[in-house]
Order: structure tokens, then sequence, then C-alpha cells
């Protein structure tokens, strides 16, 4: 066969002809004429691929998307002053409110004559997409995290990129949006906002009515039916401002249909530094805020007591550090090579059993069927 029987049996003639260097090939080939090919291995070789394809994808997405480390250590450094950004809709006038700041040094500041107060119609802002109550989305369903969050960073469903870069487009100046236009000469609702410097050490932010809670002069007493402390937070932020950047009572709305009610915010804000690169501390690749976490208390209080709404803050020791890394184009590599290798592996374990089933099975069913060929039933064989 093929001239097989001319060379009188000699193995070298299913081999190519090579010189010293040949010897040490770790794959020895075969000719095609004594390669056969089944439509079983093309099967598996079909199904190899797209396996392969599948894991490989997975694996770039996963490299290119990169990981998140977070490390915490003691704030270094002491920082006296911090920025405090407040967006906040009170539906009551103006005139009707004060704003104080009291934090644990002792200083009390003025909040009211340091930002913005403007009237405006409580409707323009309660039907904005995206307003929702604390703790619920805006179809009123309570939100989990569940479902839809695939990592637990801070600001939302972001990562570690997306943050810096919403951040560089919100810019170091960025300012707080025009209020709406009047509808109508009299509004119902005050919108309160600008940014505010206060120590860092634990401090409250309070929003009272006129002639209760802090003492002053010629403030007059204000009627307890104008008392309507319902407030929708458009935003509310430690550090510099970034718009871009969702925080945990940015949007939310609470209402009450009482005179007296007291709403609390129990803050503890945590300094957070989001990087890229650790190697660089440029305003590029790294920036500088805080994230906070929020527990809400709200109830109706009696006529001895002070309504209004309470910010509680407490600055932790602490600095949260998220690093955003990548492994190497090499790590990578490796990695795709130790799968597409384990496929194989697999896929050829695989086709081994197949063959080998089938075989297994086309010889018992031909021991089956000898009485058809022969005119004998097999059980004259038992």
């Amino acid at each position: 066969m093929n001239g097989f029987s001319e060379h009188g049996l000699d193995e070298d003639a299913f081999g190519e002809k090579g010189n010293l260097v040949s010897a040490f090939d770790a794959f020895p080939k075969s000719k095609p004429q004594y390669v056969t090919r089944t439509s079983g291995g093309g099967k598996w070789t079909v199904a190899m691929l797209l396996v392969s394809s599948i894991l490989i994808f997975s694996e770039f997405t996963r490299w290119w998307r990169g990981y998140e480390n977070h490390t915490v250590a003691v704030e270094k450094g002491v920082g006296h002053n911090m920025q405090i950004n407040l967006d906040i809709v009170l539906k009551m006038a103006c005139s009707d409110i004060h704003i104080n700041v009291q934090d644990a040094a002792g200083d009390r500041i003025l909040a009211a004559e340091k930002m913005k107060l403007e009237m405006t119609n409580w409707s323009q802002w309660v039907d904005n997409k995206g307003i929702h109550s604390l703790g619920k989305d805006a179809q009123g369903r309570v939100v989990t995290g569940e479902g839809y969050h695939d990592h637990d960073e801070g600001f939302g469903e972001e990562h570690v990129h997306d943050i810096i870069a919403a951040a560089a487009s919100s810019g170091r100046k960025a300012k707080f949006s025009k209020t709406p236009r009047l509808r109508g000469n009299v509004g119902d609702s005050c919108r309160i906002y600008g940014n505010l410097e206060v120590n860092k050490v634990q401090g409250d932010f309070h929003l009272t009515a006129r002639g209760h809670g802090y003492q002053e002069w010629g403030a007059g007493h204000l009627d307890h039916t104008a008392f309507n402390f319902s407030h929708i937070v458009n935003e509310l932020s430690f550090g510099a401002f970034y718009p871009s950047l969702l925080n945990p009572l940015d949007r939310t709305v609470s209402t009450t249909p009482n005179h007296f009610h007291k709403f609390q915010y129990f803050l503890s804000v945590v300094p957070t530094a989001y990087t890229v690169d650790s190697s660089s501390r440029s305003a590029r690749d790294t920036i500088f805020t805080n994230q906070y976490a929020v527990t809400e208390q709200s109830h109706e209080v009696n006529e001895r007591s002070v309504p209004g709404i309470f910010f509680k803050y407490d600055i932790e020791p602490m600095l949260l550090t998220v690093e955003e890394s990548r492994d190497s184009f090499l790590r990578f590599v490796v990695k795709v090579v130790n799968v597409f290798s384990g496929v194989l592996v697999a896929g050829h374990w695989g086709f081994t059993l197949t063959e080998w089933a089938v075989s297994a099975f086309g010889k018992r069913k031909r021991s089956m069927s000898v009485g058809v060929l022969t005119g004998k039933s097999h059980e004259a064989y038992d």
C-alpha cells in the first residue's frame, strides 16, 4: 500500500526525511493518507472553538474592566475645614426659615447668611424625574441593592474610572443649576442652596422655623399653622462639589401632613480617594472626596419640642482608598493560553469517551443482530 512493501516494511517510510534537528521533534506528524476525519470529531472541534471563544471573550472583558482594591488607613495629616454642598427645597417661605450649623468645637454658623434662598413652587420640583423617597426608587420600590449592583463601590453603580470621569466633567468650579422661573407671582416653597465652609469635626446642620430652636433678637414668633417641613434634597455632599456624583440623599423627597414634625438624618462621613494610578496623585488620575452612610428618623413631636430638619454628621478618622487596577498584558495572554489549553484537553477527553461509547454500543448491537445474518437467533449461542 503506497509503496510500503517496496521499502521492506521500513517504518521510516511513514515519516518525512529530515535533518538531525528533526530527531528532537516533540510533535510527530502523520501523513494525510493515514488520518481519518469523522463527523464526530468535527462536531467536537466546533464545540471546542465555541466554548473557547466565549471563555476568552469573558476573560478579555474582565481584564479590560479591571478590578478594584479597597484600602482603609488612618487619614494622614489634619484637615481643619470641610465644605458642605447643599441644595434643598423646603415647603415654607424663605423668611420663615432659620438655618444654623453648630459643631463639636462650639462654633455656630449662621448658614442663611452664606447660602442663597429663593422662592419657588413645590410642584416644579416634586414631579421631576428621579425624585424618590430615601431607600426607595422612583417607582416606590424598596432599594435592596440586589439584581442590578455587580459591585459595592460608592456613588451608585459607577466604577472608579466612571467616577473620575464624572468628576472631571463637573470641574472644580461647578455651580448649582438656576432656580426655575416662578409659576405665578408668589411661590409656596423655598430653595436653599450653596456651599458652606465648616470645621472638620462632628456637627449639626439645622433647618428650623423662625422663632423656634435658636433664640435670635427680633426674629419674631411664627404661627404654628405655617409649619411644613416637607422637603426635597437635590444635593447633599461633603468636600469638593461634583454635581455628577450621586450621593445617598440626592434627589430624595420626604413629606408630612403634620405641622410639628422632626426629620433627623444621621450621617457617617468617610474621606475617600478614587484613583486609577496609585503611583500618581494628579487630578486627572485621582480625586479626593467624601462618602457617607445615612440613617433617617422622622416622627411627629409635641409643641414643647422643636420641629425641623436636622442633619447630624460625624467625620470618621480614616481614609478609604479605592484603586482600579488591571493585570499586565502578558498575564492576560498567559490566562488566555491556559483557557484554550484547558478546553483542548477537555475536548480531547470528551471526544475519546464518545468514540469509545459509540464503538462499544456498535459492537453490542452487531452481536445482538447476528441471527439476522445467519438465520439463527442469538439465543442459540447461549
